[in-house]
């Protein structure tokens, strides 16, 4: 019974000594740890870099609305939907018969103008002065005539050969002789001097004047002619041969083609008012396109919008927002992957896209 007990008390013994042996051990380890002081990090939650949004391709000058200055009826349009145009070309012109009309009659107007300065400048013509000349010198042998005759009367009327009435009658005359005289060398004057200066001044204003309304007569002439202010293609045309050319409800006049420069595409993204802090210039990003499978076509930030507006642009997911608001960002397609969305020409403007942005590059 005896021996028992030491056996017993002997494994007690035994396991207290390896439970005491493993906590020493143990103990350095966690000791380590501790004095470390390194405190368990937090799990970090993943930077997003990537931007999604919806867009649509545009060309590189946006939908160019042409339409004719003035009022009138079309009677030609020379380009069709799709077709190329360069700057400058015709594409359209309206009836020009009463424009054509002003301009003649503002042509006229600035011709007898232009004579009527010549006039001045040259002064009376050879024929006139000679004429005043003549009637001058007319007038003045009559006062001479008159003279004689006065003095011959006086001499009559001391020798009592004749009235008192007959001297003065025969004064009378010569009086008269006398103002016609001086008429006829005023009118001489006249005829033989220049122009005023303020007469060939006034001359010249009216003159600048009809010149004027000619200027703006062959303006409105040349406004017949609709012509194309860029090169590219024609989007859409709006009215047809023989239709009237009139004012829309703003005053403006209805345009007649929609034209758009297609040698670069760019894309017009709507980004998310949570996402806005995170777009700038120059950022890359893509876009992929339904039709085009997983392709995709780079390119970079090239304007960023600085006022949020309604959203435009809608998908067939019925859990979208669409009442939130989106900042309009321009994104410029790079030269190489834009040919192959220019390959089929106008069909691709207005395409929507899937636009990603890359926000930590």
């Amino acid at each position: 019974m005896k021996k028992r007990i030491l056996l017993l008390a002997g494994v007690v013994l035994l396991g207290l000594l390896i439970w005491f042996v493993r906590g020493r051990l143990s103990r350095p380890a966690q000791s380590e740890s501790i004095t470390a002081g390194e405190p368990k990090a937090a799990p970090v939650e993943p930077v997003r870099r990537i931007v999604a949004a919806s867009g649509r391709i545009e060309p590189i000058s946006e939908e160019v609305a042409v339409g004719a200055e003035i009022p009138g009826r079309l009677v030609d349009l020379l380009v069709e939907e799709g077709g190329e145009v360069r700057r400058g070309a015709v594409l359209a012109r309206l009836d020009d018969a009463e424009y054509r009309a002003r301009l003649d009659a503002a042509i006229a107007v600035k011709r007898q103008r232009e004579a009527e300065l010549q006039r001045l400048r040259n002064g009376s013509r050879t024929q006139e002065r000679r004429e005043a000349l003549a009637l001058l010198e007319e007038a003045r042998a009559v006062v001479e005539n008159m003279r004689l005759e006065s003095e011959r009367r006086r001499t009559l009327f001391r020798t009592g050969d004749i009235a008192r009435e007959e001297v003065e009658r025969a004064e009378r005359q010569l009086a008269v002789a006398q103002a016609r005289s001086a008429a006829a060398a005023e009118r001489y004057s006249l005829v033989d001097s220049a122009a005023r200066v303020e007469d060939i001044a006034r001359a010249e204003a009216e003159l600048a004047a009809a010149a004027a309304g000619v200027a703006t007569a062959q303006i409105l002439l040349e406004k017949t002619v609709v012509r194309s202010p860029l090169d590219g293609i024609v989007l859409r045309r709006h009215l047809r041969v023989g239709e009237i050319v009139a004012s829309g409800p703003t005053g403006q006049p209805a345009p007649l083609y929609t034209l758009a420069d297609v040698s670069r595409l760019r894309v017009r993204a709507e980004i998310d008012e949570l996402d806005v802090g995170r777009i700038a210039l120059d950022q890359p990003a893509w876009i992929t396109i339904d039709a085009y499978g997983d392709r995709r076509f780079n390119g970079r930030v090239a304007r960023v919008g600085k006022i949020l507006g309604r959203k435009t642009l809608r998908t067939d997911n019925p859990a979208e927002k669409n009442d939130t608001k989106v900042l309009e960002t321009l994104i410029n397609l790079d030269p190489i992957d834009d040919p192959a969305l220019r390959a089929t020409s106008s069909p691709q403007i207005g395409l929507r896209v899937n636009v990603f942005v890359d926000t930590l590059p």
